[in-house]
């Protein structure tokens, strides 16, 4: 199968789980999801590390700290989001972020065989695939998905955008900086432990929620 149709058709499946999860768990029962979540994470990031850096020196030991404490809290609070504003609202944080990666998969990749020469690269050096109108697609798509959560967040228009805007560059940020976590110990993709055929491990499926979420809580 095309890896390109093989990924999107992951992804639809593995959204639609999430989707029926979140509207149909009881509050009582996110947080251990979403504690079991952070702790898959954790535990692959600092396998790949210790994979790359057995005897890891100061800086490194430092960067494996700060790397598990900012993944754990980043996703610690879709639960927070949750608890203090309920199921739909973590429902339409997530939406608005993961459809920004779809969004910018999507026009990155259709634009890249599209214009003579390729795309134009953000970050060629950190994430090869990432280009400037790949980021337009996650602003579109983002904003988009935002604007038809109005009826249930109750937001003005600014705000929906204003919040899909945040999402895509909250959301690439993540990507970006796992990105270059995967440089720095030299693997393609977080497999340690893949739990979705396609889509790499639990830091590639994750990445665009560590720091999205936070700042978006904290607008709400």
């Amino acid at each position: 199968m095309n890896p390109v149709l093989k990924r999107t058709l992951t992804g639809l499946a593995v959204g639609a789980v999430v989707i029926a999860a979140i509207l149909l768990a009881p509050p009582c029962a996110i947080a251990p999801i979403v504690a079991c979540l952070a702790v898959l994470a954790v535990c692959e990031f600092l396998a790949l590390a210790r994979r790359n850096w057995p005897r890891p020196c100061a800086w490194q030991a430092l960067l494996m700290l700060v790397g598990a404490v900012v993944i754990a809290c980043g996703l610690w609070t879709l639960s927070e989001i949750a608890l203090r504003h309920g199921n739909v609202m973590l429902l339409y944080i997530v939406a608005i972020v993961k459809f920004s990666d779809v969004g910018g998969f999507a026009v990155g990749t259709a634009t890249s065989k599209m214009m003579k020469g390729g795309n134009h690269k953000m970050c060629p050096t950190v994430s090869p695939g990432k280009s400037w109108e790949g980021l337009l697609g996650s602003f579109a798509f983002s904003c988009a998905v935002s604007c038809a959560f109005i009826p249930a967040t109750h937001f003005p228009v600014w705000k929906a955008l204003a919040f899909g805007a945040a999402a895509a560059v909250l959301g690439t940020a993540g990507d970006l900086v796992e990105s270059k976590f995967k440089r720095w110990v030299g693997v393609k993709d977080s497999s340690t432990m893949k739990c979705t055929n396609g889509l790499g491990g639990f830091l590639d499926m994750f990445d665009s929620l560590v720091f999205a979420p936070a700042a978006l809580l904290w607008a709400i």
